[in-house]
């Protein structure tokens, strides 16, 4: 595919050109410099980060994690990757800590601090409670040197060779590393604690993986007044009416005392219809099919719907194993309509 050429009307087209050089220069500097702070600070990987990872394993309460500025914004990101991954944590600010906020804190927790230099003045504000508190701490600064460190029961230095602002003022390179090292923190300590999809797709009901591994039949079912169901002596007008009235293209043929005897589905009606010129003459009992799919209610939807897939059909029958009366039928429509496929 062609690469599309900008263009500028008071500007020649060499200057053109050579304007969209530099830029696109500028950005691949950047990378580079961000792409080498993450490799630097994968070399300074010590024996803290793995004390890091027995404390967190450890903790019996919350990580609480705190920064200031663009360290805080991390930090954020950073308790919302470990609550997801099955390591409950919250943000704490630490200005607002400063403001009664640090009321959050527990006995049980484990403190991991976000400050570049270390000597962050609110971060500091706050060390004095966490270690009358005797919670661990953990450390992510550049300043191996500062105040923080020194404080802390495990240091992970994300110090970086350059930042990636010319200016060498914003926080960039140091952020991204900051970044990829709560991300190393989090997987690692998932890896230790056996965390499996299932127990990921708790922590996201909502989402396309914990509808596929969480939702069962019984959720999408319809049941009740929503079922279509004849006796075997119904004609072929009622078995038809009650079809079209229930709108899932089925009807089961049931018996007081036998409980599921078959199914009807639009595929039986038009063999029926073809193979009887009267259609008087079809009853329920003549249209059924006496072997419908099964599947039970705490099947998962997903399973239901390979089912489904396997055997060609739209439609199954939710049945417990020890029970001959169905309690409800699941269909193909309810199962994408519910994100499942």
């Amino acid at each position: 595919m062609p690469t599309a050429t900008m263009t500028h009307p008071s500007l020649p087209s060499t200057a053109v050109e050579d304007t969209v050089a530099a830029t696109l220069a500028q950005a691949r500097q950047v990378l580079s410099i961000e792409s080498e702070a993450l490799t630097a600070v994968s070399r300074q990987l010590t024996a803290d980060f793995v004390t890091a990872i027995d404390l967190l394993q450890q903790c019996q309460g919350r990580v609480v994690i705190t920064g200031m500025g663009k360290s805080g914004h991390i930090g954020q990101k950073m308790a919302a990757t470990f609550s997801s991954t099955g390591t409950p944590a919250l943000f704490l600010h630490p200005a607002e800590g400063s403001h009664g906020d640090l009321g959050t804190l527990t006995r049980q927790d484990v403190v991991i601090a976000i400050s570049n230099s270390g000597e962050t003045p609110e971060i500091l504000a706050v060390l004095p409670l966490i270690k009358r508190f005797g919670l661990p701490l953990i450390a992510m600064t550049g300043g191996i040197d500062s105040t923080l460190s020194r404080q802390a029961d495990a240091l992970l230095n994300v110090s970086v060779p350059q930042e990636a602002c010319p200016l060498g003022l914003a926080p960039t390179a140091s952020t991204t590393a900051t970044l990829a090292l709560g991300d190393a923190l989090a997987v690692v300590l998932l890896e230790r604690r056996g965390f499996t999809p299932e127990d990921f797709a708790m922590f996201h009901p909502a989402g396309s993986l914990g509808k596929r591994l969480l939702w069962t039949v019984s959720d999408l079912m319809r049941s009740g007044v929503e079922l279509p169901i004849v006796s075997s002596a119904a004609g072929f007008i009622s078995v038809l009416s009650e079809m079209n009235q229930k709108t899932l293209g089925l009807a089961l043929v049931m018996s007081a005392t036998q409980g599921l005897l078959g199914i009807i589905t639009d595929g039986d009606i038009r063999r029926g219809v073809t193979q009887q010129s009267d259609v008087s003459q079809l009853t329920a009992a003549t249209l059924m099919s006496t072997s419908p799919k099964t599947i039970r209610p705490d099947a998962l939807a997903l399973e239901a719907l390979r089912h489904m897939e396997e055997h060609r059909i739209t439609v199954l029958v939710v049945q417990r194993p020890e029970e001959s009366t169905p309690c409800g039928v699941i269909h193909l429509h309810d199962v994408m309509r519910a994100g499942i496929a």
